[in-house]
């Protein structure tokens, strides 16, 4: 397995620096989850990371890499839109 060392803003890993795994196409993950144990060793908090890109290159623009923002929200949920699907209405709205 071939693993990237990744920067870590926010949260409780902010500026660390540590190896992340990386898929078959050489990207890590776009949600890293880090569970914390709480005193009788259940799961009390789970910390959540957002893939973003790192920052890009100034004469061609290319991506230099990735990093890791914290997401105090959690994960985001996503939902498939497909075009046939109705669009769904809101609960404010009448």
């Amino acid at each position: 397995m071939k693993a990237e060392e990744t920067l870590f803003v926010g949260g409780p890993l902010d500026g660390q620096v540590l190896p992340v795994l990386v898929g078959h196409t050489g990207h890590p993950p776009k949600w890293y989850e880090i569970p914390v144990p709480g005193d009788d060793g259940t799961i009390a908090v789970v910390h959540a990371y957002r893939r973003v890109p790192s920052g890009y290159t100034k004469r061609l623009g290319l991506q230099r890499g990735w990093r890791y923002e914290y997401a105090p929200d959690g994960k985001e949920r996503r939902e498939l839109k497909w075009p046939w699907s109705k669009p769904q209405r809101r609960a404010d709205t009448p």
